[in-house]
């Protein structure tokens, strides 16, 4: 079906689902379906994983039985890469797969050294036909006073702490522009040029998200009685969905967990798919999307975007040219002058899935305040 041109009076709605599956199955996910993979998987080697890894991997529970550290970490990347040929094979053309991992460290047989996730995936989707992009380098700052791992002052006897993960982004060619309706629509979905200069570096510094999940939500599969989801912040999948994909588009997570992409789609705008393979995660995050709170959260994410954009326009020293063409409000180049935020209004969730309403912010106009389903801006 052909994309139909933008009406003045058109409603965005959006479309989420949440699924117990496999990431390497992926049923109901059609081929060249997505425009863009958010995903932070299970790191191999780190402890809290091992069971999740041995439970669906035989030769990875026999080489941590035995101390194989290496034999471990590739049987478990072997796992990882069933996920990265599925994803590419769903990723629509010009689609980005980006995937926030952590190296890992571990003693084995009387020795500590890392293992490298990031290479080792980096080696896994370029063998694909993936483009590598520069990645992102995420760093949570911790204020712990001992941060070094190892023993004491003596040279060679500490460790370097890691405090960083990396944010992978690579993209399956490049995507066609086929409709005046696709070029207004990418249009809509630009980012303001202060957000540009801040998102497309290569270090972000954030805290993590809280980890805990309650003894309620107990994880299984882990062995060991796992408590904490492993999420990453709202504002690492947010950045992610506003840089790589537009306004309407769908955005798959392999390894959704507690459901923290599913949130950030909501609050760009962007339809999504979650799948993990745990029954008590799945139920989990949809419980947390049908949560007042959450949508609340959501619509203050999104409404910042426009509340920063003010800001930083009221202490800009440099005249602004362009103008916005329905407001007339500044922005610094002629590609933000379409752009439009959506703010999330209701969510309606059947089961597992959820379909979400919105009105729109515009630059310097004041709907970014009112955030009712009533009124009639919508100009998505």
């Amino acid at each position: 079906m052909s994309e139909q041109p933008h009406s003045p009076n058109q409603q965005l709605e959006t479309r989420h689902r949440i699924k117990c599956h496999s990431a390497t199955d992926m049923p109901g996910v059609a081929p060249e379906s997505v425009q863009l993979v958010v995903t932070s998987p299970p790191y191999p080697m780190i402890a809290m994983w091992d069971g999740i890894f041995a439970s669906q991997s035989e030769s990875t529970a026999t080489a941590l039985a035995a101390g194989r550290c290496d034999d471990a970490f590739e049987s478990m990347h072997a796992l990882l890469d069933r996920v990265w040929v599925r994803a590419y094979h769903v990723l629509a053309e010009g689609g980005f797969l980006c995937i926030n991992v952590g190296d890992a460290v571990r003693s084995c047989d009387g020795e500590f050294r890392m293992y490298s996730n990031y290479a080792r995936i980096v080696q896994s989707v370029t063998s694909l036909g993936f483009t590598m992009l520069p990645s992102i380098v995420w760093r949570k700052p911790t204020n712990s006073p001992t941060k070094f791992m190892g023993s004491g002052m003596l040279p060679g006897g500490a460790y370097v702490t890691l405090e960083h993960e990396e944010v992978i982004i690579c993209r399956k060619g490049i995507r066609p522009v086929r409709s005046s309706a696709e070029r207004s629509r990418r249009r809509r979905s630009a980012i303001f040029w202060e957000e540009r200069n801040e998102w497309y570096s290569d270090l972000w510094s954030f805290t993590g998200a809280r980890q805990a999940i309650g003894p309620e939500h107990e994880v299984a599969g882990t062995g060991n009685g796992r408590m904490r989801s492993a999420a990453f912040p709202l504002e690492l999948p947010f950045r992610l969905i506003c840089m790589y994909s537009w306004i309407g588009d769908t955005v798959l997570d392999p390894f959704s967990g507690t459901g923290t992409t599913t949130c950030a789609a909501i609050a760009a705008g962007r339809n999504s798919i979650g799948i993990d393979a745990d029954p008590t995660l799945t139920r989990l995050a949809i419980e947390r999307i049908g949560e007042v709170q959450t949508l609340e959260r959501l619509q203050i994410r999104s409404r910042q975007r426009i509340t920063d954009h003010c800001s930083f326009i009221d202490t800009r020293k440099t005249n602004t040219r362009h103008r916005h063409s329905v407001t007339g409000y500044p922005v610094v180049t002629n590609q933000e002058k379409e752009i439009t935020v959506p703010i999330p209004t209701g969510l309606t969730i059947q089961d597992d899935e959820a379909a979400c309403r919105y009105r729109s912010a515009l630059p310097g106009d004041d709907t970014e305040k009112n955030t009712t389903d009533d009124g009639d801006r919508s100009v998505l």
